[in-house]
């Protein structure tokens, strides 16, 4: 893989990294606000999940000599900030799944614009297997959050 190629993967690899953290994130912040036993426990699954989605990024970055980027620090607060305004204007449960589902649908489209734009680059295939697993992961989420509705 010459180092055009080796970038484009790498490329890939970062974006997913940063959609996978902020997914961790956002459950991170949320975690606290949620009463219903089911959802937080759902959620906690989610979480784990998303963590061994970041390791696994994470540790093939590193194999190819990049130091993964943290998500831009900006974005996060933004993203902090927005879900504290929302869930004080109302934290019930169907809300909280509200904003949840959001977050995810938002997170499949930005997978699914990543795949379109790398999956021409062969040295990508691997990567882009993965971002199709984690779009199915969050399609999973979307409908499991539908119950609390």
């Amino acid at each position: 893989m010459n180092n055009t190629n080796r970038n484009k993967n790498a490329e890939l690899l970062q974006d997913i990294y940063s959609n996978v953290k902020m997914g961790s994130d956002s459950i991170i912040n949320l975690l606290p606000k949620i009463k219903d036993d089911n959802m937080k426990a759902l959620m906690t699954n989610q979480l784990n999940q998303y963590e061994k989605f970041a390791q696994n990024v994470k540790n093939q970055l590193v194999n190819q000599g990049v130091e993964p980027k943290e998500p831009n620090p900006i974005a996060k607060i933004s993203s902090k900030l927005g879900m504290e305004m929302k869930s004080l204007q109302d934290s019930t449960t169907s809300h909280m799944a509200e904003m949840m589902v959001q977050g995810s649908t938002m997170d499949i489209t930005d997978l699914l614009q990543k795949v379109s734009a790398y999956e021409v680059y062969p040295e990508c295939r691997n990567t882009v297997s993965l971002a199709k697993e984690i779009v199915a992961f969050e399609e999973h989420n979307v409908e499991k959050m539908k119950q609390f509705l």
